[in-house]
């Protein structure tokens, strides 16, 4: 019983390190969209003040 318990618990953890890592690359992606996004309207931005 305390094998399958065991078991169960490192299934567990492992299923929710994967969703924990899944969120932290989605937002690091994300916070780089932004950057880029931001920079490329501040290139946008400087070309048309010229």
């Amino acid at each position: 019983m305390s094998k399958n318990n065991e078991a169960n618990r490192k299934k567990n953890k492992k299923m929710i390190d994967q969703k924990k890592r899944k969120t932290q690359n989605a937002e690091a992606e994300r916070k780089a969209r932004l950057k880029q996004i931001l920079e490329d309207f501040k290139a946008k931005d400087g070309d048309q003040k010229q």
